[in-house]
């Protein structure tokens, strides 16, 4: 695929240039609680409008079912783009409509806009190749040139992300191109040992992984809420924890071929349990107490990793030449059970090994815990897209790049 780099050798000053970026980041009553998807496209963005492009942004954020909804606005994200940009930011609030058109028609070489939540329009995520197509001809009546930043999007079958490329000439940008270099290096050529960590609530949503991993990895490390289908699976008792039953016979399967294929998969040796699911939101002290895995009482309910579990992972990981890490161990947002993700975390700082942080809750709790982002070998943007990678899945938006 073509980089934004070639795009700047051949001079963008005067055109107009359509970015999808994924500023899809966490609001709490509209204030961004945290920004690395922004932060993590301003290189591609400020690139462009220092060579004299006029930049036209846009992002989906959440999931508006199709029209308009203030509590999914990007006004707020374009808000804290101009802050990190240090320059002022025009924002549309429509995505194709007349205040798209004089946004974007009112940009001077340089300049930034970002048009409003791409999902209000149902044409973004329709399945009809037709209605998504529509969408991608009004979308693409913007600009002069494409490039393709958003990476945690690249695994959507998306107008703006599939649809649209083919409409335009497109690019990669900084983001993505560092994004599959970085996972090449999970799937290519790995410098061993090689160490995934997985962890999260649904064992559902990592069964594909895992069934490719069994063929790469050298160890597993299993964590969150999705341990306790592996530990009833092992014929333990987990009392209240989150179990996803009808995939026992599938973790079955795959920890007699982890056995088989000479993979080491460890299972947490002690947990975190209380009778109730803590408060979030106001953080109040929980009821809990540390039980060996296999003595989870029948009315409590599994929380994080216990301290001999964490000693044990950490142990797991100090030889790791590479590391992927997708899934907090536990219930990283509140501290009585952030220890876990913390030791995880910890442990990839202290190693030497090439460190790459899978997305989602993981890179939230990287960054919730107070970690430097600059610790780790790379912190990505897209949970869902780099375990889809991982997989081996042709994604969408990358293959809409390629030539």
């Amino acid at each position: 695929m073509k980089t934004i780099d070639e795009l700047l050798a051949d001079g963008v000053s005067g055109k107009r240039v359509f970015v999808r970026a994924d500023l899809n980041v966490p609001l709490a009553d509209g204030t961004i609680t945290d920004d690395g998807r922004i932060r993590a496209v301003v290189p591609t963005i400020k690139a462009l409008a220092d060579a004299g492009a006029e930049v036209v942004v846009a992002s989906h954020l959440g999931r508006p079912k199709g029209a308009p909804d203030p509590a999914f606005s990007l006004l707020p994200v374009a808000e804290r783009l101009a802050e990190l940009l240090g320059t002022p930011v025009a924002f549309a609030e429509d995505t194709v409509g007349p205040a798209a058109h004089a946004a974007v028609d009112g940009l001077e070489p340089g300049q930034v806009a970002v048009v409003e939540n791409l999902r209000f329009n149902a044409g973004e995520t329709s399945k009809d190749d037709t209605e998504r197509g529509e969408f991608a001809d009004q979308l693409a009546a913007l600009a002069d040139v494409y490039v393709g930043d958003g990476f945690g999007a690249v695994h959507r079958k998306h107008a703006s992300v599939y649809d649209l490329p083919a409409r335009l000439p497109h690019y990669a940008g900084y983001l993505i191109a560092r994004e599959v270099g970085v996972l090449k290096k999970l799937t290519d050529d790995v410098k061993r040992p090689y160490v995934v960590v997985l962890g999260g609530a649904k064992v559902s949503d990592k069964l594909a992984v895992i069934d490719q991993l069994l063929g790469k990895a050298d160890r597993l490390l299993i964590g969150g809420g999705m341990a306790y289908t592996f530990l009833k699976a092992q014929g333990h008792e987990v009392g209240i924890s989150l179990l996803q039953e009808d995939q026992i016979p599938a973790v079955k399967e795959y920890m007699e071929r982890a056995e088989k294929n000479g993979v080491e998969l460890v299972l947490p040796i002690d947990v975190l349990v209380s009778p109730e699911f803590p408060d979030l939101k106001t953080k109040a002290p929980s009821e809990h107490t540390v039980v060996d895995a296999d003595k989870i009482p029948a009315d409590q309910e599994g929380l994080d990793i216990g301290p001999k579990t964490r000693e044990l992972y950490a142990s797991k990981l100090a030889d790791a030449e590479t590391v992927f890490w997708n899934g907090p161990m536990g219930v990283f947002e509140h501290p009585d059970y952030a220890e876990g993700t913390k030791a995880v975390a910890q442990a990839l700082v202290d190693s030497d090994g090439f460190s790459v942080v899978g997305g989602g809750d993981s890179a939230a709790a990287v960054r919730t815990l107070g970690f430097d982002e600059n610790a780790f070998g790379h912190i990505s943007t897209g949970g869902g897209a780099s375990l889809e990678y991982l997989e081996g899945k042709t994604l969408p938006g990358l293959a809409a790049l390629e030539d």
